[in-house]
């Protein structure tokens, strides 16, 4: 049971992980913090980068029409993609290599010195006025806060209704509050610009996010049950982190809470890398055994997420390829990645760590 786990277990964790060392294969990796824990001047530069992407130019216009700039580039990947990542056993590899290809994006177009930060909501969720004050929320260094209230319940366009949602408008605030989300919502990368919207919803957020939450999921004996638990279900009392960051800041309305265009909220990066974080903690609990530990369907909605049925699938393996589209630029190699490729975050294709404090 998931409130059996206790803030003993996750120090326990904590420290068991502090204590082994994974195989580097790279000579000097990059160390991701928590947002809290960086300067102003350091935040301020990370937000500077991202809009910097907003201002490059888009490399994957043939293949997703409405992409108008490099940050939209990986929005239109992911909307290309939602179909093919979720419910599947590489849904947290695919995405390793996402906020990877992001992070050196952030440093090599756009002179960014540092890594890319994640976002510990699990010190934001001790309760609801807790929250919608964190950090990451701040106007100033930070991401901006929570859109104006909009009446949801009767929108016949969202599928799933969360519970206490307090916005649902455009963010007024912050280095976001007029930046154009031009893909989305839904399936579609035809180019459709709005304002970026947030609806927080507190009281969803704090019952997925809180520590009690996180211990209960790095207790998982093997890939296949960890994986289930970060993942969670489709409806609202089955949601677990991953659906708690998205629609704890969502809502009804917002975007991070859209599953195809959620990268349209630069705070999707922040709440994927935490999720990224977890995983290498887990693996570093029991290293020698956890490095190349995968499992799961290669196909959405098969065993044992066959939520609506039974849906033929083939086991993800370290040698499954994963699609980036052209991501990495057309007619790249490095656009299919292995799942091997990013079991190690110091080794294959990556090369950073987590900062442990």
């Amino acid at each position: 049971m998931r409130t059996s786990a206790t803030l003993f277990t996750l120090l326990l964790a904590l420290g068991q992980a502090r204590s082994v060392s994974g195989t580097s294969s790279c000579r000097k990796s990059l160390v991701r913090k928590e947002w809290r824990t960086l300067s102003d001047t350091d935040k301020v530069e990370y937000t500077n980068a991202v809009q910097c992407l907003m201002n490059l130019p888009a490399q994957t216009q043939n293949l997703y029409t409405g992409v108008q700039n490099r940050f939209d580039d990986f929005q239109g990947l992911h909307i290309d993609q939602t179909d093919f990542i979720h419910f599947v056993g590489h849904f947290q590899p695919w995405r390793r290599m996402l906020v990877a290809k992001y992070e050196a994006d952030l440093r090599e177009l756009c002179g960014y010195s540092g890594a890319q930060p994640f976002w510990d909501w699990t010190l934001d969720s001790w309760s609801t006025d807790d929250f919608p004050n964190s950090p990451v929320f701040d106007p100033d260094t930070g991401f901006g806060g929570n859109g104006p209230y909009i009446d949801s319940s009767e929108d016949n366009s969202v599928s799933t209704h969360i519970p206490g949602k307090t916005g649902g408008g455009c963010i007024t605030d912050g280095p976001f509050a007029n930046m154009s989300v031009n893909l989305g919502p839904g399936y579609t990368t035809a180019y459709n610009p709005r304002c970026l919207r947030r609806d927080f919803a507190p009281e969803f957020a704090v019952s997925n996010l809180n520590i009690s939450m996180v211990a209960w999921t790095l207790s998982a004996d093997s890939f296949a049950e960890f994986d289930i638990r970060v993942q969670g279900g489709t409806t609202v009392p089955e949601m677990t982190y991953h659906g708690g960051g998205h629609l704890g800041v969502g809502g009804d309305l917002g975007e991070i809470g859209n599953v195809y265009s959620s990268p349209g909220d630069p705070l999707f990066y922040m709440h994927h890398a935490n999720i990224d974080r977890l995983w290498w903690l887990w693996q570093k609990m029991d290293w020698r055994n956890r490095k190349n530990d995968i499992a799961g369907p290669d196909t959405m909605f098969a065993y044992p997420f066959n939520f609506f049925g039974d849906v033929e699938y083939a086991n993800v393996t370290l040698d499954y390829e994963m699609d980036f589209g052209e991501l990495f630029g057309a007619g790249s190699d490095d656009n299919i990645v292995k799942v091997g490729d990013v079991m190690d975050t110091k080794g294959g294709k990556l090369c950073y760590t987590y900062y442990r404090n």
